[in-house]
């Protein structure tokens, strides 16, 4: 679940992104180096909560029980606003693939979506068992598929023609490579929105997390390696899909529909774990009152059908709406995402030393090292690179802003209508 809610367009689709902030080989690979280091940093106040409260609904029923139900909405409002853009950008790569094959150039890239979210919801609803096996086949069929790629590239080199000039450093651009590489790794907290639905959360919800991080930060590497040992710096920030681009220099033509292939089949599985942690979500904040009833209803195969609907509505919905943006869909999605992250992910972190001084004997199957070090450090950083993509784009920082203040009316509104009926 962690590989497979991780490893998708990020790595497919954010190499040139990476490359334009940071051009130059050695602090590309840095940085994707800092970002799985970082990454790992941030997830312990996430794992020790996580075990600790093995509750479906990942960020929204954790941070209800360690803080309160006023705070965890506003937390599981912020990750169902981040889960349903993250599915917007993910599924842009989706019709942006589509269109490199040179398929449904009549459609736009949203009106391509929505039939990959439409078919992941058909998969997560015929079953939970289903949708799990799904989801764990296709993870392990990309990660494979990396590998070939990565061993390809750099056994059969070709020689690379030479590209147009690097560009020069500028802090606006490493911005947004910063924001690329923070989503590239957003998803790694995959295991806490199933742990009611796991053996054993309390012991491999830290497993399954540290290990994935550690496995998709070596792919990453990898790919990125490849990449560059292949195509020169400014080839490489002009590409929407640098591992095709590098394949067709040594391979020919024909090699791209291969590697776009196993593009596609990245983003499809990411986008199939975004909409079982999304329903997730959807199921948690019902159950606790918040939303109607029978959006937590869960069918005789342990899939909550009602929230997965609803999912796919607000998701069909953003596509639709994002194909009428002026400018790179991806990117400003992207943009958008990211401070719904950080905003959640620091709550973690300050909620963890909270509960413990305040629970010292709640039961902790995976407590992190020197705390609260890292739980300081994660806030910190998450701060820092709040406000960093604040001042960079101040006029997405001020839509997800607005976003996020519609938890208020959601909230009062849950209270009046579905909160009295339970």
């Amino acid at each position: 679940m962690v590989i497979g809610g991780v490893v998708g367009s990020g790595i497919m689709r954010n190499p040139s992104v990476v490359a334009n902030g940071f051009p130059n080989p050695a602090w590309i690979l840095l940085a994707w180096l800092g970002g799985g280091v970082f990454v790992a940093i941030d997830a312990m106040p996430t794992v020790e909560l996580g075990a600790a409260i093995p509750l479906a609904g990942g960020p929204y029923s954790i941070i209800a029980r360690a803080i309160g139900p006023k705070s965890g909405f506003l937390i599981g409002w912020a990750d169902w606003c981040q889960l349903t853009v993250s599915t917007g950008f993910i599924t842009v790569a989706f019709g942006e693939y589509i269109h490199r094959l040179g398929l449904l150039p009549g459609l736009t890239t949203g009106q391509i979506a929505i039939p990959l979210v439409a078919a992941c919801g058909l998969v997560n609803g015929i079953g939970a068992r289903f949708g799990g096996s799904s989801q764990e086949i296709g993870s392990a069929l990309k990660a494979v598929g990396l590998v070939i790629l990565v061993a390809a590239l750099v056994f059969a080199r070709g020689e690379s023609p030479p590209g147009p000039p690097a560009p020069i450093f500028n802090w606006v651009a490493a911005a947004v490579a910063l924001r690329a590489i923070y989503g590239a790794y957003g998803g790694w907290q995959a295991a806490i929105y199933f742990s009611e639905e796991v053996n054993s959360p309390g012991r491999n919800v830290a497993r399954a997390t540290f290990i994935g991080i550690a496995t998709i930060t070596t792919l990453y590497l990898l790919v990125n390696a490849a990449v560059l040992y292949v195509l020169p710096i400014g080839t490489l920030v002009r590409s929407n899909l640098a591992a095709a681009d590098a394949a067709k220099v040594i391979f020919g033509a024909s090699s791209d529909v291969l590697v776009t292939g196993l593009a596609i089949l990245c983003v499809a599985t990411l986008a199939n774990i975004q909409i079982m942690e999304l329903s997730r979500t959807t199921y948690a904040i019902a159950r606790a009152g918040y939303l109607p009833p029978r959006l937590a209803a869960i069918s005789a195969s342990g899939t909550p059908r009602g929230a997965l609907v609803t999912g796919l509505i607000a998701i069909g919905l953003i596509i639709v709406a994002a194909d009428s943006v002026k400018g790179q869909l991806y990117e400003i999605l992207l943009d958008l995402y990211a401070p719904f992250v950080m905003i959640i992910l620091l709550t973690f972190s300050l909620a963890v030393i909270w509960l413990r001084r305040r629970e010292p004997d709640l039961p902790r199957p995976w407590k992190m090292p020197f705390f609260p070090l890292p739980a300081l450090l994660s806030v910190g950083l998450n701060i820092m690179l709040l406000m960093l993509f604040l001042v960079s784009d101040w006029k997405t920082g001020i839509c997800s802003a607005l976003l996020l203040a519609c938890a208020v009316p959601l909230y009062l509104l849950g209270k009046v209508y579905w909160q009295r009926s339970l």
